[in-house]
């Protein structure tokens, strides 16, 4: 999944980028002119607070749509570096891409959707989020840590998710299936109970292209990873 921004004039409009469809999430106004610096500053404050609770939640790729002519992506990019550098550093850093076009209503992102370099982005930030998460499982792999649990079959992993707390601070968990896996398998329902109790209990669930590098990898060691660990 990835996060869509549309940069207008006086607002900015954000949108739930799924596989198949793309979803209204939010939207907020900037309620003077552009000029105002301290509204300015409040707006993309507005729109990092706004992207948070995506971005807990594992979502990496950020796409960020505006018109050609105005500077509001390389504003918005300033913002970040300025006072949000947290989201550009570390395991979780934020994958940002640029997009020509407006996404303020269903009729302009459906347009925007069509383009040949909206779904090169989408795919692309797609793989290297994919890429990024077999680096985290690799190097989980690799340690002692045993605060850190790894399990690899349905059972253990639904046996693990359903003993999680629904709140409170905890270790960070990684639900990874690939598309083979869930479509092909013989307990399907049971799959996506289980996908939908993590999700709900806050785990980063992703479901990842069998073909690809990173669902190669997957596949290799059965299909389906539950990655929990120490923050």
């Amino acid at each position: 999944m990835a996060l869509l921004i549309g940069l207008e004039d006086d607002a900015a409009y954000i949108w739930q980028v799924f596989s198949r469809a793309i979803k209204p999430m939010t939207s907020v106004h900037l309620c003077t002119d552009r000029g105002d610096q301290k509204a300015l500053y409040n707006f993309y404050e507005s729109v990092i607070n706004k992207m948070r609770q995506i971005i807990r939640e594992g979502v990496r790729s950020i796409i960020i749509s505006s018109q050609p002519k105005n500077n509001y992506f390389q504003d918005l990019i300033n913002h970040i570096d300025r006072h949000h550098a947290w989201l550009k550093q570390g395991e979780n850093k934020i994958m940002v891409t640029a997009i020509t076009g407006s996404a303020a209503t269903h009729s302009q992102v459906a347009q925007l959707a069509k383009s040949l370099a909206f779904r090169e982005i989408v795919k692309e930030t797609a793989s290297e989020e994919a890429g990024d998460l077999i680096d985290l499982l690799e190097k989980h792999l690799n340690t002692s840590n045993e605060a850190n649990v790894i399990l690899f079959s349905i059972d253990e992993t639904e046996d693990a998710v359903l003993r999680l707390p629904r709140t409170g601070i905890r270790k960070t968990e990684y639900l990874i299936l690939t598309d083979k896996y869930l479509n092909g398998s013989k307990q399907k329902n049971r799959l996506n109970r289980l996908f939908q109790i993590a999700t709900n209990k806050g785990v980063k669930t992703r479901v990842i292209e069998s073909e690809s590098p990173a669902g190669q990898r997957i596949a290799q060691l059965g299909g389906i990873v539950y990655i929990t660990m120490k923050e």
